[in-house]
């Protein structure tokens, strides 16, 4: 896993990042029309506000909306086969993350995913996702 290349928190995602340090999964909410999305942004993209977005807690559980194998890493220390993806989260989001916990070959689209955890040395974690078996699938 690559854990020495992840940006630092900006004005838009320092909320997201302080909950990852906890171990929490958000997303942002808007107060105004309800709308969820991932990543934090300085508007609404459901109605362009900009003065009610809040970050609130979701479950961390979704499902595999895409992914790719990576069978030849950015730099020779990283170890390869791994697996990046789309997990769609049950409250809507897409998060783009890692795919642990399973044969990288072993994935399918629609598989059910729970939130783990990376911890960075700075104290913040990144979110990955690991099987989840006794999640029911919904479509």
């Amino acid at each position: 896993m690559i854990l020495d290349h992840v940006p630092g928190p900006d004005e838009n995602s320092a909320a997201f990042w302080a909950a990852t340090a906890e171990h929490r999964l958000t997303v942002q909410s808007c107060t105004s029309c309800g709308h969820v999305q991932h990543p934090p942004r300085a508007l609404c993209t459901g109605c362009g506000s900009m003065d009610h977005l809040a970050q609130v807690d979701v479950a961390g559980t979704g499902v595999v909306d895409s992914f790719t194998v990576i069978h030849r890493g950015p730099r020779p220390d990283v170890e390869v086969p791994y697996t990046i993806a789309r997990v769609r989260l049950s409250e809507g989001p897409v998060l783009l993350t890692q795919l642990v916990g399973a044969d990288p070959e072993g994935w399918s689209i629609d598989a059910p995913v729970s939130v783990a955890w990376a911890d960075l040395p700075d104290g913040r974690a990144l979110p990955v996702f690991t099987p989840s078996p006794d999640q029911t699938k919904e479509h």
